[in-house]
C-alpha cells in the first residue's frame, strides 16, 4: 500500500489528510483502529526512539509519546518492588516480560503526561504488555509484531477502535528528509548521529571525571530520548529510564526546572506516605494519578480538606510537609542529566543538583562554560562536553 487516507490533519478543519510514499510501499500496517495524523507523528517518532535505544543498549525499549514528544522512555530492566507498586503493575496476573517492564517504566515516569499516550515498543508486543495497555487510557501502539494473544487483547480494546500499528523493522528511510511549511519545502539530512560513540565522553572538563557504567547507560538513554524530543529539551534519567523530561521550552533553565520538577515527583511518589495513601476501592486510575499529583504538589488542600478527601480516601491522610519533601528529595542520588544543547549558565547546574544529579552530558560551547564547569565542581558533578547538538523540530 502506497497511501493511507486519514480522517483529518492536526485539527478537524484540516482536510484532506493522508500519509503516503513517493516511492515504494508504506512500511506500516494498521491492524486495528483508524490512526490519525498526530497518532502517526507520535508513532513514527516514538518508533525511531525505541529502535535506537534497543540498538544502543541491547535491551528491549519502550516509549510513551504525547504531542510529538516523549512523556517517558525506558529499557526493560527488572522492576523493584517499590517501582512495581508506584507504576501499579504489581497486580498483573502474568509475569512481567522485559518489554512489559520497559513500558511500565516509560508509562510510570510521568503518568499525568502519559494519559492518552501513543506507545512504541522495540520488540514484539506480548501478552503481559498488552494487558498493561488494556487498562491504560492510551490512543495506540506501534511495534514490529504482536503475539496472537496480545493482538486479541488489543483488538478488543475500545470495541476495536484502539489503534494497533505493525511496522516493518527492516524499513530504512532515505538519507534526506523533507517537509513543507507555508508552501515552502525544507530539506535536510536525517540526524544519524551515533550517540554510542566513546568520543562523546572524551572531553570531561570537570574535576570529577568518573562516570559509572550505570551513569553512562542512563546518559545514553537521556541523549537518545532528547534526539526525538521537541527542543529546547532536557532529560533526567536514572535506573534505565527517563524520570523527567522538559520539552519545547524557549529558555533552557525552564527546561531544566520543568524536567527537574517531574523527576522530583517521580521520586516523591516513592515516599512512604504516598505509597500508603488509603484510596477508596474502585477509584479510577486517572483519578488516582491526579490525586497523587495534587497530594505531592502545592495544592494538596484540594484533596485533603473536609468534603474533598472523602471522594478519594477511606480516611483523611496526613499532609506531606514541605520539610518532608525536601528531606526525601535530598535522598535521591546518582541521577544523570542530558541536554540537547549547551547550558548557557550555571543556574541549570544549581537546579539539577537539587534533584540529585551527579552526571551530566551536554554539548558545551557556551561563552560561560567556565561558570558551568565551576558550578559542577562545587558539587562534585562529573560532566562531559559531547560536542553534539540534538535539536528536533
Amino acid at each position: 500500500m502506497k497511501e493511507l487516507a486519514l480522517k483529518y490533519g492536526c485539527n478537524p478543519n484540516q482536510k484532506p489528510s493522508r500519509i503516503f510514499m513517493e516511492q515504494g510501499e508504506l512500511p506500516v500496517e494498521v491492524l486495528s483502529g483508524a490512526p490519525g495524523y498526530i497518532n502517526f507523528l507520535d508513532a513514527l517518532n516514538a518508533w525511531q526512539l525505541v529502535r535506537e535505544l534497543k540498538q544502543a543498549t541491547g535491551l528491549p525499549a519502550a516509549a510513551s509519546f504525547k504531542h510529538v514528544s516523549p512523556a517517558g522512555a525506558a529499557v526493560g530492566l527488572p522492576l523493584s518492588t517499590t517501582l512495581r507498586k508506584i507504576y501499579f503493575v504489581d497486580d498483573l496476573p502474568v509475569e512481567l516480560s522485559p518489554i512489559a517492564s520497559a513500558y511500565a517504566r516509560a508509562r510510570g515516569a510521568d503518568r499525568m503526561s502519559s494519559y492518552g499516550d501513543f506507545v512504541a515498543l522495540s520488540d514484539e508486543c506480548d501478552e503481559a504488555t498488552a494487558l498493561l495497555l488494556k487498562r491504560e487510557v492510551s490512543d495506540g501502539v506501534i511495534a514490529p509484531g504482536f503475539t496472537p494473544e496480545a493482538l486479541a487483547i488489543l483488538q478488543a480494546k475500545r470495541n476495536g477502535k484502539y489503534n494497533v500499528i505493525k511496522i516493518d523493522a527492516t524499513y530504512k528511510p532515505a538519507p534526506t528528509e523533507c517537509k513543507q511549511v507555508f508552501g515552502i519545502t525544507f530539506e535536510q539530512g536525517r540526524n544519524e548521529i551515533d550517540l554510542t560513540s566513546p568520543v562523546l565522553f572524551e572531553n570531561i572538563p570537570t574535576k570529577n571525571k568518573e562516570f559509572t557504567p550505570e551513569a553512562r547507560r542512563d546518559l545514553l538513554i537521556a541523549l537518545i530520548t532528547l534526539k526525538y524530543t521537541q527542543s529546547n529539551s532536557v532529560c533526567y534519567a536514572k535506573d534505565g529510564q527517563a524520570i523527567g523530561i522538559g520539552a519545547g521550552q524557549q529558555s533552557r533553565i525552564h527546561c531544566t526546572r520543568l524536567a527537574g520538577q517531574k523527576a522530583d515527583i517521580w521520586w516523591l511518589r516513592q515516599h512512604p506516605k504516598v505509597m500508603s495513601l488509603p484510596f477508596v476501592e474502585g477509584i479510577r486510575r486517572a483519578d488516582r494519578d491526579n490525586t497523587i499529583d495534587l497530594y505531592i504538589g502545592d495544592e494538596a488542600e484540594d484533596v485533603l480538606r473536609d468534603g474533598s478527601w472523602q471522594q478519594f480516601f477511606t480516611r483523611q491522610p496526613e499532609p506531606l510537609t514541605m520539610d518532608e519533601k525536601r528531606e526525601w528529595i535530598a535522598q535521591n542520588t546518582q541521577v544523570s542529566l542530558a541536554s540537547d544543547a549547551f547550558f548557557p549558565f550555571g543556574d541549570n547546574i544549581e537546579r539539577a543538583h537539587k534533584s540529585g544529579v551527579q552526571y551530566i552530558a551536554q554539548a558545551g560551547g557556551s561563552v560561560r562554560d567556565d561558570h558551568v564547569i565551576m558550578t559542577c565542581d562545587k558539587y562534585g558533578i562529573a560532566m562531559a562536553f559531547t560536542g553534539v547538538r540534538l535539536f528536533h523540530h
